[in-house]
């Protein structure tokens, strides 16, 4: 039987790829900014896949096709359209039972958890990543990590970086990576690197495509949010394991929460877990202005609504200055 490989883009053929996603205990991931279906010549939808910038997402082919080469078909069709996007580093979320399927196309695995397996296809991707990471000459015992989103870097920030770097000699600061809402990576990295700029301390990193934000975290192969965060907060420990070792790191510090039920699991999971690792997990009391918590996202609301009256009071100096010249 002869397949046709197409973008699916009308609702009814968006509902027969739900459809199907369901049958196989997916569901579609909101991300997904590319969606392909396989047909047969009657027009049957018998496998789906779909982009999320440049990661592969909810792959699935109908049982009554299984064996016919079809998910080499859709992988084969996205990787083209990832190709003609100019991306060549590609990344790919899957069951880990499906993992040496995928292997066998030339994906190599990076992490997993009981729930999902994160792949790439370059064998030795993380590992090349790992490598050029600045290593700090000092103990143990006295390096710390901070992985942060920073969305724009506040004064809370700034305070469990100050915490940090009050207790250890080098403080490695990941910056996420992702282009994932209004401030993009490159203004949100340039204004830790201002803030931090007196902090002799602080190491700075990106994480690239290796620390994934609970924003963009894949759960579209889980049933319920709450297990979302657990599974991501897994992923996030099985790739952090192999970070930590390789910059001797033993201390990972992170801001408590106040607003979010999802990022208190996720400070609680890593809590319970870093320690088996024999990684310290040191929880900061979030810092307070005018007696209210500290957050970035009501720095993203005071700066939309050009309150910079308030936004003064909850930012350092150089974030400041840089919205003041520039807007969201």
């Amino acid at each position: 039987m002869s397949y046709t490989v197409a973008s699916v883009t009308t609702r009814r053929g968006l509902a027969a790829v739900d459809a199907l996603l369901s049958r196989c205990g997916l569901r579609r991931d909101p991300l997904a900014d590319y969606t392909c279906g396989v047909y047969d010549q009657e027009d049957v939808l018998c496998a789906t896949g779909s982009c999320c910038g440049a990661t592969l997402r909810c792959l699935a082919v109908d049982d009554a096709c299984r064996g016919e080469g079809l998910m080499n078909l859709v992988v084969s069709h996205l990787c083209e359209v990832q190709a003609a996007r100019g991306n060549t580093r590609l990344f790919l979320y899957t069951k880990p039972q499906s993992a040496g399927f995928f292997e066998d196309l030339g994906f190599y695995e990076v992490a997993r958890t009981d729930e999902v397996a994160f792949l790439e296809n370059r064998k030795t991707g993380f590992a090349d990543w790992l490598s050029q990471l600045h290593r700090a000459d000092v103990p143990r015992e006295q390096t710390a990590c901070v992985v942060m989103n920073a969305n724009p870097l506040t004064r809370g920030h700034r305070y469990l970086l100050e915490t940090a770097c009050a207790n250890a000699q080098a403080v490695h600061v990941f910056v996420l990576s992702e282009e994932y809402g209004p401030i993009s990576a490159a203004v949100r990295k340039r204004l830790v690197a201002l803030g931090t700029a007196d902090l002799p301390k602080v190491i700075l990193h990106d994480s690239g495509p290796y620390i994934v934000s609970a924003a963009t975290f894949p759960s579209y192969f889980l049933k319920q949010d709450q297990q979302a965060s657990q599974v991501h907060a897994q992923l996030d420990l099985a790739v952090f394991e192999r970070i930590a070792r390789q910059l001797n790191i033993g201390a990972r510090y992170v801001g408590e929460e106040p607003f979010s039920q999802v990022t208190r699991l996720y400070n609680q999971i890593l809590t319970q877990e870093l320690p088996k690792m024999g990684i310290a997990c040191r929880v900061v009391p979030r810092l307070e202005v005018e007696g209210e918590p500290v957050s970035a996202s009501r720095v993203r609301s005071l700066l939309q609504q050009g309150d910079l009256k308030q936004v003064r009071k909850l930012v350092p100096n150089s974030t400041f200055s840089f919205f003041t010249q520039y807007s969201l």
